[in-house]
Order: structure tokens, then sequence, then C-alpha cells
């Protein structure tokens, strides 16, 4: 994200907040009230974001580990790609080995 683009958001909180405020006032709110009320109305989103943020983190949503996944993705699509016939028996062969010695560890012992 650029920095203009948080001061535009910046900026459209900033004011968000007094359209809010000039909202309860018209809709007959006393002024301490409105501005009690648009504060809370603040704090609440800002929590809001926080929790969809947090959860985005844990869950590993966020935009860098998509693109780092589909990164990966592509790279290994890109290697199989390249690979002759003989190179990607010799892959799946290997894969076999590897995928009985972890069915079966006791195999790997003798």
């Amino acid at each position: 994200m650029r920095r203009i683009d948080v001061l535009g958001i910046g900026l459209g909180v900033f004011f968000a907040g007094g359209l809010v405020y000039l909202l309860l006032r018209m809709a007959g709110v006393e002024p301490l009230q409105a501005g009690i009320w648009s504060q809370a109305i603040f704090i609440l989103g800002v929590l809001g974001w926080l929790a969809t943020y947090l959860l985005r983190v844990f869950t590993g949503r966020m935009t860098y580990h998509q693109q780092l996944k589909d990164y990966e993705e592509a790279m290994i699509r890109d290697r199989l790609a390249r690979m002759s016939p003989e190179e990607l028996a010799a892959l799946e062969a290997q894969i076999l080995v590897e995928s009985n010695e972890i069915a079966d560890p006791q195999l790997g012992d003798n």
C-alpha cells in the first residue's frame, strides 16, 4: 500500500466520523452524546477490522502467503514441465519409495 493510499484512508475515516456525528445531530441527539456514539462506532469499526486482520494472519490467508504459495506452485509446475520422461519416471519411483517408508517405518530399518 502506498503512502497516499494510507493518507486517503485516514482522511476518509476522519470524514466518516464527522458524517456520523452530523447524522446523529440531525437525528436529534445532543452534542455530547453524538460525540460519544460516533467515537463508539469508530472504536467498534477498528476492533472489527482488527479481528478480520488477526483472523487472516492466523489462518494464513494474508496476501503475502497467497502470493508465495502461488509462486511455489508455479515453480513446481515449470520444473515438472521441463523434466524429461526419464526424469519424471525416476522422480515418481523416488516418491513411491519415500511414501512406502513413511507408511511402514520398519521397512527403512532393515
